[in-house]
């Protein structure tokens, strides 16, 4: 389906024709057309899929044609959150699509100066983009009031569950105008039971479109394995960098002292890698996402937490130094390469400590992994110290052609 076949405002148009879009991606083509018809929908779908195009279009759609003078304090659409990173990047997307709509945008999260965001608040904020406790807090301080809100956005649901943000999102949603007076929207990487049953308290009528994950994994991703032990994991890591050429590389370690380990021996190494994780104050995580989206960072490692809403064009490789005990992880961290109908490849190394998780994996994403075996040399005792030879491909700029990205 095209953009063009949707009938949309023409300041919307504008902005999907500027950032070079054309085509609707599937989950955009299944909600769309029913979110711009005013129904509530609840979507499954992963990261990487053009999720957030499929809420930001028809919340955009819904402001402009009601055209209800936004009061200071009073936003009219709430989009939430769970992490700091994955608030930021909507509101990067919103900026980029809502250019030409006229619409005030602001996100709110921890981390970042406190008072700047609360004065942001108070004033004229169509759009609030923001993570539970922030938006919380700011409430209880009466800084802004949720009456006038008609769209709500729950993004990534499945996460609010896990990271334990679920009593804060029913204290939000409890003080929204009905859910009859306002169009709802929950995206989640599952829709089980408590998913949808929060769908259904809070929302008018869900109807429910699911995209499987291995729509997202099979098609444009090759996946790789390698059995490794884990004394042997970092030679055969330097191996891989060393062969593969690749734009940029997002590695996975399960554990924060996982990620400060392995990216302090990338870096005695010679690789240009830098971390994020829970350890790192939100500045200084926004200064290292912008390098590696710039193409100046090329090796970037992280958790699965902290590398929630990343959104990087180029992400030619992820590879899971450690094997995630959490099947949707996996799709949720190779969601980060193959995106805008771009090439990927998503390499694992299972040791002995993680190998227990394959099996679910496997079950997860409908196929079997292809193993591959490293040549012997790899683990020869002088290949660890030897000068890394790194293929690095020159990143070239392209226009991307679906809303993948977004």
């Amino acid at each position: 389906m095209t953009f063009d076949a949707l009938s949309l405002p023409g300041p919307i148009r504008k902005g999907i024709e500027a950032v070079g879009f054309a085509r609707c991606t599937p989950i955009q083509a299944e909600t769309l057309p029913l979110a711009l018809a005013g129904k509530d929908v609840a979507g499954q779908a992963q990261t990487g899929s053009g999720k957030t195009a499929a809420f930001l279009i028809p919340l955009f759609v819904r402001l402009l044609n009601s055209k209800r003078p936004t009061i200071p304090g009073a936003p009219r659409a709430l989009i939430l959150a769970p992490t700091r990173e994955l608030a930021v990047q909507i509101l990067c997307d919103a900026e980029l699509l809502g250019k030409f709509t006229g619409l005030t945008r602001l996100a709110v999260y921890g981390g970042v100066d406190y008072q700047k965001q609360r004065d942001a608040l108070q004033q004229n904020v169509d759009i609030l983009v923001g993570t539970p406790g922030r938006l919380i807090d700011y409430f209880k301080q009466k800084v802004y009031e949720l009456s006038q809100v008609e769209v709500l956005v729950v993004d990534e649901a499945d996460r609010m569950f896990d990271m334990g943000f679920i009593k804060d999102l029913r204290f939000l949603l409890r003080r929204l105008p009905p859910y009859h007076k306002r169009q709802s929207f929950l995206f989640s990487a599952t829709l089980s039971f408590r998913e949808m049953e929060l769908s259904y308290e809070f929302m008018n009528n869900p109807i429910k479109v699911a995209i499987s994950p291995e729509q997202v994994t099979v098609d444009k991703v090759e996946h790789l394995l390698f059995h490794v032990e884990k004394k042997e994991k970092f030679r055969l890591l330097r191996w891989l960098l060393q062969r593969e050429a690749w734009q940029r590389i997002l590695i996975f370690s399960n554990t924060r002292q996982g990620v400060e380990r392995l990216t302090e021996k990338l870096v005695r190494c010679g690789f240009q890698a830098d971390l994020i994780s829970g350890s790192i104050d939100q500045s200084k995580r926004l200064r290292i996402i912008a390098k590696f989206k710039e193409g100046t960072l090329p090796i970037l490692v992280a958790t699965d937490v902290a590398s929630r809403g990343l959104h990087v064009e180029a992400v030619s490789h992820v590879i899971n130094y450690d094997l995630p005990q959490d099947p949707e992880d996996y799709v949720h961290r190779i969601g980060r390469t193959a995106r805008a109908g771009a090439a990927g490849k998503a390499i694992s190394l299972a040791d002995e400590e993680y190998v227990l998780s394959l099996d679910a994996i496997e079950q997860y994403i409908g196929f079997k992994i292809p193993v591959q075996w490293p040549d012997e040399a790899v683990f020869a005792s002088g290949v660890a110290a030897s000068t890394p030879t790194v293929r690095h491909r020159a990143h070239q700029g392209r226009q991307a052609t679906s809303t993948e990205d977004l």
